[in-house]
């Protein structure tokens, strides 16, 4: 049963969260710290990113760490976004699989770095959607 969007929060909310992700992917990594983990940091900024959006917009989504699908309601419902935002479609492996040890490929610190850099242009593409109603 899908939630209603006025029990989810707002378009504020949101963001904010998005952006407390993507400081924690920020953080300075020690040895202790896992590459997959500051990535997983990554995904949930966009994921939560384009949530706020979609919140904004007063579409309606289901509770998944799938980008594409996320960013296929925007394009749904109208919503533009630059093609660097869609890279973070990229992003959704760093939900689940990078998250727990196992038969997956390490993260390299190339990777994260391209994953941050993504997950910033997604939230900072987020953030100036406020001015904009649908």
């Amino acid at each position: 049963m899908p939630h209603k969007l006025a029990e989810l929060g707002t378009y504020e909310e949101w963001l904010r969260r998005a952006k407390s992700n993507l400081a924690l992917a920020r953080v300075q990594k020690t040895e202790d710290i896992c590459w997959e983990d500051l990535c997983f940091e990554t995904q949930q900024a966009a994921e939560k990113a384009i949530k706020a959006v979609l919140i904004h917009n007063n579409i309606q989504f289901r509770f998944v760490h799938d980008i594409a699908e996320l960013l296929t309601l925007l394009e749904q419902n109208n919503i533009q976004f630059p093609e660097e935002v869609r890279a973070a479609a990229e992003l959704t492996d760093y939900a689940v699989e990078a998250r727990y040890p196992g038969p997956f490929e390490a993260v390299s610190e190339e990777e994260f770095l391209r994953a941050f850099k993504i997950a910033a242009t997604v939230v900072s593409w987020a953030e100036s959607q406020a001015s904009k109603l649908r």
